[in-house]
């Protein structure tokens, strides 16, 4: 089935986008590599469970259950919680947040209110206000194309504590959406490989496989059908 979300903004350097979703029935879908981290509620059979997900590095079948809420809140990069790595959570290692009661749960020695989708803000800020999250400035001049006055290697292992990735892998996954993107637009696949600095169609192929799960022709002919 396909997912349909509504998302909304925030008024918040720390959020990348707050998202909501429900499924219908039981099944799998194809997950695409991301760069970011969100924290996912997730409710089913009477009961709720809550997640921090990490980034994912390459595609990925994913089952979900019949008749579920899904609501998230994803990240900027650079922005962490210093005493959950988010290293630890890549490629589907989620951290399940113990439950404290039906409408609360434990985060970092205390109890928190479940969030929702219209509270989420109010959440983060309380995240913001006592530390539990924070972000780091320097991952997010790199990331708009600054170069940090650091070395190399310093610059390396702030990006993997604050996003768990290495630079480079986040540049990759996120080419790898932008020529999704540029697909879908109509853009040919010579072209698409050409604009993002893809050696050739085979070097893009494979990029689309390893990261979305999919080839470009598919790409194609998916949005082709009427």
């Amino acid at each position: 089935m396909e997912f349909v979300f509504e998302t909304r903004s925030a008024d918040l350097s720390f959020v990348e986008t707050i998202w909501h979703t429900h499924s219908d029935r039981a099944g799998s879908f194809t997950s695409s590599a991301v760069s970011h981290w969100e924290i996912v509620i997730a409710t089913f059979n009477g009961k709720t469970k809550i997640v921090a997900r990490g980034p994912e590095t390459k595609a990925s079948l994913a089952d979900f259950p019949a008749e579920a809420e899904f609501f998230g809140i994803t990240f900027k990069l650079g922005t962490f919680m210093p005493h959950l790595p988010v290293k630890t959570l890549v490629d589907r290692q989620d951290a399940t947040l113990p439950e404290a009661s039906n409408t609360s749960f434990w985060l970092h020695g205390v109890s928190w209110e479940l969030p929702t989708f219209e509270n989420a803000d109010v959440f983060v800020n309380r995240l913001i206000r006592q530390e539990i999250l924070v972000r780091d400035p320097v991952v997010e001049a790199a990331i708009k194309g600054h170069k940090p006055d650091i070395s190399i290697r310093s610059l390396q292992y702030r990006f993997l504590q604050a996003t768990g990735l290495t630079q480079k892998t986040i540049q990759q996954i996120e080419r790898a959406h932008c020529a999704v993107w540029l697909l879908e637009q109509g853009t040919s696949i010579l072209d698409t490989a050409f604009e993002l600095g893809y050696f050739d169609q085979a070097h893009l192929t494979n990029s689309l496989k390893h990261f979305i799960g999919k080839t470009p022709a598919q790409i194609i002919s998916k949005i082709a059908v009427p």
